[in-house]
């Protein structure tokens, strides 16, 4: 089933994620195991609220299991996975549904990721959508039992050398994803020349004021939390520098840019495109600045073993030097934003957590208050 996005007059062709993948492999493997008969193809719903009907292929039908895949499919997207076949082994079990991995997908060994050490790399989303999947099925036979699912994806291990997993922590194969179900194309000239686009939109309204955002929870954040209006916002993505360079070239003079430390972090080394294709560098950030605040050197090991930047600011906050090595951060972000704009543009940054615990604004520039004062929400 093929469906596109169109992005500033490109029609980019939309894929589905390998949780998908396996969410229809595992219907079709327990449909065929509860009927008796082979299924060709299946229907599923995504969680963004898209149905499609996926091929099935290498139906393999046993006396206590059937084996089926799903070719992952990801559209215009330049995704390392795409091509790969997805199975879902399904057989039968005392009670519920027990979700496992396989050949080529990746175990957790070490804390911090969406699911705990030890477990197969199948993220949340895709456990719910395989679990309800196969729910529906033993439903629709009328089937009390229980069932077991094995995730696998021969050429897995491979695939994922050459993505940041065996870093994050993640050995033996790749992660089953995907928080929509969808991969949407990321061309990234495509989405430049958006955000480009709207930022001329913006300034033809007469604003000299811009709100930047790197990402949904920086949108959110912003709103639910700073209570600031959207009025003037752009969400920048990955592209801050490119958002940054078309904001000066169409005359804002006042720019506030809010993001998560995950992203926002990359600005202590002047990394202003922080998509994870272009590399990595946040542990190593988070390390340089707590050797300039002084830090010994277990910290530093801890921050450097860490998988996410919540993670290491858990072990800093533990080690009672958050708030001296996000001083250090804050001076090294606000450098790299200086750099970026002329004396006659004022500009400003917030970053933040959702970490448990230490929620909230970790970091802001000086100028961060006055600048937020223009974009408070009237009553």
């Amino acid at each position: 089933m093929s469906f596109s996005r169109n992005v500033n007059g490109i029609l980019l062709r939309c894929g589905y994620t390998t949780g998908t993948c396996a969410a229809a492999a595992a219907k079709a493997a327990a449909a065929a195991l509860l009927s008796g008969s082979p299924v060709y193809r299946t229907d599923i719903r995504t969680p963004a609220g898209i149905s499609l009907s996926l091929e099935i292929a290498d139906i393999q039908q046993r006396e206590d299991s059937v084996s089926c895949a799903v070719r992952k499919d990801a559209g215009d997207d330049p995704d390392a996975t795409d091509g790969l076949f997805v199975y879902a082994k399904v057989g039968k079990a005392e009670r519920g549904i027990q979700i496992d991995g396989g050949e080529g997908v990746g175990r957790v060994t070490k804390p911090g990721l969406d699911q705990p050490v030890g477990a197969a790399a199948i993220n949340s989303t895709p456990r719910r959508m395989i679990a309800e999947a196969v729910q529906s099925v033993c439903d629709t036979y009328a089937y009390g039992g229980g069932l077991s699912v094995t995730i696998s994806v021969p050429g897995g291990e491979a695939v994922a050398r050459k993505t940041f997993n065996p870093r994050m922590g993640i050995e033996g194969g790749i992660s089953i994803i995907g928080t929509s179900g969808i991969v949407e194309p990321m061309s990234s000239k495509a989405l430049i020349d958006t955000i480009r686009l709207q930022i001329k939109q913006l300034a033809a309204e007469g604003s000299e004021d811009i709100l930047l955002t790197s990402g949904n929870y920086g949108e959110s954040f912003t709103s639910d939390k700073l209570g600031l209006s959207m009025e003037s916002h752009i969400l920048c993505s990955n592209f801050i520098g490119d958002a940054i360079d078309a904001a000066v070239e169409n005359g804002f003079r006042n720019i506030l840019l809010i993001g998560h430390i995950g992203k926002m972090v990359k600005l202590g080394i002047g990394v202003t495109n922080t998509h994870s294709a272009n590399g990595d560098g946040r542990m190593e950030t988070l390390a340089a600045c707590a050797v300039q605040a002084g830090a010994e050197l277990p910290l530093l090991r801890a921050v450097l073993d860490s998988v996410t930047t919540d993670s290491a600011l858990a072990e800093i906050s533990k080690a009672g030097l958050l708030q001296s090595i996000m001083e250090v951060l804050k001076n090294r972000i606000d450098a790299c934003l200086s750099r970026r704009v002329p004396e006659s543009v004022r500009i400003g940054f917030i970053c933040f957590t959702n970490a448990p615990g230490i929620s909230g604004i970790l970091a802001q520039s000086e100028n961060a208050p006055r600048l937020m004062a223009r974009w408070r929400k009237r009553e």
